[in-house]
């Protein structure tokens, strides 16, 4: 095991699901220490509590950050916080991990891109599906599938309690299609590799409880140059449907592959964690005829009941980020993937707000 010199101090600041997933990670791995734990509420003490107990705790970051002086930082905080805080820990010397969206804003992703290139720091955005060996298939896949493709995804969450107070104050800074369809979108251009042309998108404000002007649910389309379409959709809140809310698959000229979670899309799963990533299995489906013009294949099941489970997920997020540090790591294209999936979210919601299909 590593001497606690050579481990990296890490500042975990934002302590809810994600973050403290992250903190459980670092907590385990032998390349990290956890040099303080950052929030505004009480989700600290318990974090701290969960993992051992004493850790530093701070209420805020910019205090925690000055008395830790760590060599990265970990930002799971609300969107509307990521740029300043992120761009203030690169500007101090630390390299970053920040929960995704990158920013609130496209300028604001930008900004905090060219701070972590001007310092030459490591900036890892939590696209968590990336880490996912399953996820990974499903888009390899789709490239079997011909061209142009049609992909067809969504993740609709029934929340009610502390998920629904964590909605509400996540639609006070995005929309469900931003905060969530980045994921999404990042999927597509993986599995297109071809430029997005234009967007349209619809919303909807269901209910009175978040910012007039803002909607908790949406749907995006995106028409790419190769000549495939993707939509996506999201909805929160407690007046949400869970018939179809989990559907994720892809159709080309040859056939099409479906992720299908028999147990994660079941009913009362919608605003699981640990479910968003669940895949279970994967179908892939043969469009090939025989001469009857009867299909030539059997449809074939990937099973993937071995897949790694949340926390797993994040591990490997923390690993790369470390193998990122530790290795000089060239960053330059995952950075720019996670501006360019956010400005396609950001063009989607000006799609709903003015009515209009938005051409990138």
């Amino acid at each position: 095991m590593a001497e606690k010199k050579d481990k990296l101090k890490v500042l975990v600041v934002g302590c809810g699901n994600m973050g403290a997933s992250h903190a459980t990670a670092y907590h385990h791995l032998e390349g990290f220490e956890i040099c303080g734990i950052v929030s505004r509420g009480k989700s600290k003490e318990v974090l701290n509590n969960k993992l051992g107990g004493g850790y530093p705790l701070f209420d805020e970051f910019y205090t925690a950050l000055e008395a830790t002086r760590p060599d990265a930082v970990c930002i799971s905080t609300y969107p509307d916080t990521h740029e300043a805080y992120a761009i203030k820990a690169i500007e101090s010397g630390c390299h970053v991990f920040v929960e995704k969206p990158l920013a609130d804003t496209v300028a604001g992703a930008e900004r905090v891109r060219d701070a972590a290139k001007k310092h030459a720091k490591k900036l890892v955005v939590g696209y968590i599906l990336r880490h996912h060996p399953s996820w990974e298939r499903f888009i390899e896949l789709s490239h079997q599938m011909g061209k142009p493709l049609v992909m067809r995804m969504n993740l609709n969450q029934q929340s009610d309690g502390a998920m629904w107070t964590l909605h509400r104050n996540l639609m006070k800074s995005l929309s469900p299609i931003v905060d969530c369809g980045v994921h999404y979108i990042d999927v597509m251009c993986q599995m297109t590799r071809s430029k997005p042309l234009q967007v349209s998108a619809i919303g909807a404000r269901l209910t009175e409880e978040i910012p007039a002007g803002n909607y908790n649910y949406g749907q995006l389309q995106i028409r790419f140059e190769d000549g495939s379409v993707g939509w996506y959709e999201a909805g929160w809140g407690p007046m949400m449907s869970e018939t179809a809310f989990f559907v994720k698959d892809v159709v080309g000229p040859k056939g099409s592959v479906s992720i299908v979670a028999k147990s994660a899309g079941g009913e009362g799963k919608s605003d699981s964690i640990e479910s968003h990533t669940k895949t279970e299995s994967l179908r892939v489906h043969h469009a090939d005829l025989d001469a009857n013009e009867k299909f030539a294949k059997e449809d074939e099941w990937i099973n993937l009941e071995d897949e790694p489970d949340h926390q797993e997920l994040c591990n490997r997020e923390q690993r790369y980020f470390l193998n990122a540090i530790l290795n000089d790591t060239d960053l330059s294209d995952h950075m720019e993937d996670a501006v360019n999936s956010l400005r396609i979210a950001f063009a989607c919601d000006e799609s709903v707000k003015t009515g209009q299909i938005v051409r990138l």
